[in-house]
């Protein structure tokens, strides 16, 4: 067959092809993001320049003692997240907040962060307690959860593995300070270049 043939050929198959109108195709985000989910990054409070004032001690989302709390913020590799559910993580400083009025433990808790931030420390277990005497049921655990959701440092947070406390603690992975960033960026720059 010659290329004139070659040519022929495709002209017949094509004969019936109409042209497509566009040629713009349309791109849907993966992800939406809620209104809620809006709502709660506007109000986050970053530790370094809010006081803890800003965190309530009248209103949190309500949780039941046994509850599982889940919270990543956007961003956070699904691998990372895992692997903080899982206990994985060395823990590198805890605090507990049995038997402390919300506002002491409101104040310990924003005290706690901000020094493990100084210290570049990035995961820690806050242990509430599951809260079932307490009335209402789970307050601790509650106010606890809605603070952390609050402030930005916190990339994400769920309930521990039952040797670091189940469903009373909660693993917790801090922000990476600026000079860690750099240092990861520089040591993964050093490995691909």
């Amino acid at each position: 067959m010659s290329h004139d043939d070659d040519f022929e050929l495709f002209q017949q198959m094509m004969g019936d092809v109409k042209p497509i109108t566009h040629d713009t195709a349309e791109h849907k985000k993966k992800h939406q993001v809620s209104e809620s989910q809006l709502a709660r990054r506007e109000a986050a409070i970053w530790l370094t320049d809010d006081n803890p004032e800003h965190l309530s001690l009248d209103h949190a989302e309500m949780l039941k003692p046994d509850d599982m709390v889940e919270f990543k913020r956007d961003g956070v590799q699904d691998g990372v997240y895992r692997k903080l559910r899982l206990g994985k993580y060395p823990i590198q400083a805890r605090l507990d907040l049995h038997k402390k009025s919300l506002k002491e433990a409101r104040d310990e808790l924003v005290r706690f962060l901000k020094q493990c931030m100084k210290m570049d420390i990035r995961t820690v277990v806050i242990a509430h307690g599951r809260g079932e005497l307490s009335a209402p049921p789970a307050k601790m655990k509650s106010f606890v959860t809605t603070w952390l959701m609050q402030i930005k440092e916190v990339q994400c947070c769920h309930s521990a593995q039952r040797f670091h406390g189940g469903t009373g603690a909660l693993y917790v992975l801090l922000q990476k300070s600026a000079d860690k960033k750099l240092e990861n960026r520089e040591r993964h720059q050093k490995r691909l270049g």
